[in-house]
């Protein structure tokens, strides 16, 4: 039992020691003009279901969580903002040359349909973002409209 007392007086303390190192949570000041919703030809439906789905991970408009304050969540999901910024940015859309925009756009419609994206301990949290059949189907169409959209560009 004095173990025990011990591992656990341990444990508290370490877990008020970790919350010193704070991860870096914010939502850069974007430019409306840059953004997927300004730069394409993008549908009500998808622009609902981006802001939905993607935003808090893909986007400047993170909207963190309570446990996004609270180490190590704060350190997984502070990483995870990171990464999914650098990977697909909805709101610095205009960063992508033609090339790149539509190998995002091909990128988007293969996350989605294989079921990677959004992810599911994500959805276990955020239940609203699970995306139905309908959806994806929503999804991907646009993304093949615009595609063939921005391909028809000079």
């Amino acid at each position: 039992m004095r173990i025990l007392k011990r591992i656990l007086i341990g444990l508290a303390i370490l877990f008020l020691v970790i919350q010193v190192v704070r991860p870096e949570r914010t939502n850069p000041i974007g430019d409306g003009g840059r953004t997927i919703g300004a730069r394409t030809q993008m549908t009500e439906p998808v622009s609902t279901i981006l802001k939905r789905s993607c935003k808090d991970c893909h986007s400047f408009d993170t909207e963190w969580p309570w446990y996004s304050s609270v180490a190590p969540a704060s350190w997984l999901v502070a990483h995870d903002v990171k990464e999914g910024r650098q990977h697909l940015s909805l709101s610095d859309w205009a960063a992508y040359d033609k090339k790149r925009a539509l190998k995002k756009l091909d990128e988007m419609c293969d996350e989605v349909t294989e079921g990677n994206m959004p992810p599911g301990y994500y959805t276990m949290m955020h239940s609203a973002a699970r995306l139905t059949d309908e959806d994806r189907k929503t999804l991907c169409d646009w993304t093949r409209a615009e595609t063939a959209r921005i391909e028809s560009l000079p």
